[in-house]
């Protein structure tokens, strides 16, 4: 990638939360950013993540606009889950479709690009949750680890064409994640709201230390102290990780009575 020239970076969700926040953080960087969202809105360009059109779309655009892309950042994504005998399995297509083919189309359609160029960065936001996996979060949680794999398969993958692959796992922080979340278990939506109201830091903050690690070569970025201890907890204890996870899944069924 030149230095002579402004990175050149496409996020999806940029409308608002961590999305809003990457794209601020990055401008105040001197890069060029292309906000995308479902929704339209003045500044935005429309991009429906499950829309194989809307991606196609997206590449002309970026191609006319910009004649190829330095940062592909795949970070919209929806909450949701239940637990497995309160969930429908069409929550579970539903997660499937946005939170893993969302970000399988995008890297599989400026993929082209970045081999042309021979260098890009992709940057797909999981979470916390494909790491470590509470209970009751079975299609979140799924659909995260499943992106944590896709990252690692495109960086071997695309290592000999100069693209890097990067993914994000914060724990929860105060955003609109829960805004229009549908599903069954209401128990478990109660819980994860609270998290997200609780949470100590918000998308700002998440967003410049993701942006450190990238520029460091960090590949499984980690951005937050809660989450960087609850990973450890799993790597080095793992009686005591299920020891809580299993706790956390008695309390959640206390809710739910």
């Amino acid at each position: 990638m030149s230095d002579q020239q402004p990175l050149r970076v496409l996020i999806t969700g940029a409308a608002s939360g961590l999305g809003a926040a990457l794209a601020r953080a990055w401008e105040d960087r001197g890069a060029d950013v292309l906000r995308t969202d479902r929704a339209p809105a003045d500044g935005i360009l429309t991009l429906d993540i499950t829309s194989d059109a809307d991606w196609a779309a997206a590449r002309e655009h970026v191609e006319q606009t910009w004649g190829g892309l330095d940062v592909l950042v795949n970070n919209a994504g929806i909450a949701g889950g239940g637990r497995l005998d309160v969930a429908g399995i069409d929550e579970w297509q539903r997660l499937v479709d946005i939170n893993l083919l969302g970000a399988v189309r995008g890297t599989a359609t400026f993929t082209p690009v970045f081999k042309r160029q021979g260098s890009g960065r992709v940057v797909n936001v999981a979470s916390l949750a494909g790491l470590v996996h509470p209970a009751g979060m079975g299609g979140y949680n799924a659909t995260k680890a499943a992106v944590v794999a896709l990252t690692e398969t495109t960086g071997h993958e695309l290592a000999a064409h100069g693209v890097s692959a990067h993914v994000v796992c914060p724990s929860y922080f105060r955003t609109n994640l829960m805004a229009g979340v549908e599903g069954r278990d209401a128990a478990l939506q109660q819980v994860m709201t609270k998290l997200v109201e609780d949470a100590p830091l918000g998308p700002d903050e998440i967003a410049a230390a993701v942006l450190d690690a990238i520029d460091a070569g960090t590949e499984l970025i980690i951005p937050d102290e809660a989450a960087r201890a609850a990973y450890q907890l799993k790597v080095t204890d793992r009686p005591s990780y299920d020891a809580v996870m299993r706790a956390q899944a008695r309390k959640l069924d206390a809710v739910a009575e």
